[in-house]
């Protein structure tokens, strides 16, 4: 790789130059977060990645590329192989500093919500050289997200929402980006921005929370009715849930590119409902 000094670059503030003076033509960038590798992607350099996380499967030929382990478990010594000039990182990984102490660039992302996937983008499109790009890309999820908006019945608007992501039951409250999109789309999540961005919450609160409607992984709602209590919520009653298969969750869970196609994906489902 050369003899390169130390160098991370900030999440939220791109830097000039690439550590030891790396060409763009030559750039080798490793992902380690589907996110990250699609905002890449987004904004024309996907050709230069060269190594991912095993959870990116896409876009195009980037499920073909070599896989350096997952989201918190990636393997330094895998990456190193691949001789990057810039690693970017997501938060659940520790592997920045060591990186950066093979002289490697690492850029670590916490997107948690529509401001910090704004600036995410921004921040790739310096380090890339693509900040005109990145701005095209902004403004093209923002029409997105109005358009989708614009689709959603009046009936369903001001209705309340639950969003089950993971086993807890961990939900995705209204400060998180999907919390935020659902708010665009003119929904009422029942779990409080003041609750966090996805709290672990008690299954007590929910059943009282009384939800209209409720969104989440298919393998986990296909029991609702089973649960203590939530036979009788409405959401369950009425049977306006939107139980997603494994590859609409995941869009629906990165806080990348496809927000836009994020919100046409909810509202699909929502428009199915009487």
């Amino acid at each position: 790789m050369g003899a390169k000094g130390p160098l991370v670059l900030p999440a939220l503030a791109a830097a000039c130059c690439l550590a030891g003076g790396a060409a763009l033509a030559q750039q080798r960038i490793v992902t380690v977060a589907p996110s990250l590798t699609e905002a890449v992607c987004a904004l024309g350099y996907c050709e230069r990645i060269v190594g991912t996380d095993r959870y990116s499967t896409g876009p195009g030929p980037v499920a073909d590329l070599p896989k350096v382990g997952g989201l918190a478990d990636a393997s330094l010594e895998r990456i190193a192989a691949l001789r990057p000039d810039l690693v970017l990182l997501g938060p659940r990984t520790r592997l920045g500093e060591r990186l950066a102490q093979l002289g490697i660039a690492v850029q670590t992302f916490n997107v948690r919500n529509h401001a910090e996937q704004k600036a995410m983008l921004l921040a790739l499109g310096e380090t890339l050289h693509a900040s005109e790009r990145a701005h095209a890309l902004i403004a093209r999820i923002e029409r997105e997200l109005d358009a989708a908006a614009a689709r959603v019945p009046a009936h369903l608007r001001g209705r309340s929402v639950y969003v089950e992501i993971g086993l807890g039951p961990k939900a995705a409250g209204a400060a998180s980006f999907i919390g935020e999109t659902l708010a665009r789309l003119g929904l009422v999540n029942i779990i409080g921005a003041e609750q966090g961005a996805f709290p672990l919450v008690n299954p007590e609160f929910i059943v009282r929370s009384s939800p209209d409607l409720i969104i989440g992984p298919a393998a986990m709602l296909s029991n609702l009715a089973q649960r203590p209590g939530w036979a009788q919520l409405p959401a369950v009653r009425r049977q306006q849930v939107c139980a997603l298969d494994a590859e609409r969750m995941a869009l629906l869970e990165r806080a990348g590119p496809r927000l836009g196609e994020a919100a046409h994906m909810l509202v699909d489902c929502l428009r199915a409902f009487p």
